[in-house]
């Protein structure tokens, strides 16, 4: 499943995609997916495609939060974890240092 998001992304021009471990530090998920978009229209453009592209795989109960904001676009696969954000919202939550630590 991470391979089909990450191509997803990569597909949709998502900038600065870091990918973070989480099997040993949370319960949540297996992995995080962090990802910068240039504007909210990007935002929910690349959050649409990786949805779309996780039904045509068979995966469901996909969870997205955030998506009419376009600041912050949280995508649950399950497993995998993938938040999408402006530039600048990125910067003031730094979420990858926290979940990296």
């Amino acid at each position: 499943m991470l391979g089909f998001i990450l191509a997803s992304m990569d597909e949709m021009k998502a900038e600065e995609t870091v990918t973070i471990d989480l099997s040993d530090k949370s319960s949540i998920g297996q992995v995080m997916v962090v990802a910068t978009g240039r504007s909210n229209v990007h935002l929910g453009s690349i959050a649409d495609r990786v949805v779309k592209d996780l039904k045509a795989q068979g995966i469901t109960g996909i969870g997205v939060e955030g998506l009419r904001q376009g600041d912050w676009v949280l995508i649950d696969a399950g497993s995998v974890i993938v938040h999408l954000f402006r530039p600048e919202v990125r910067t003031f939550y730094n979420i990858e240092k926290m979940w990296s630590a």
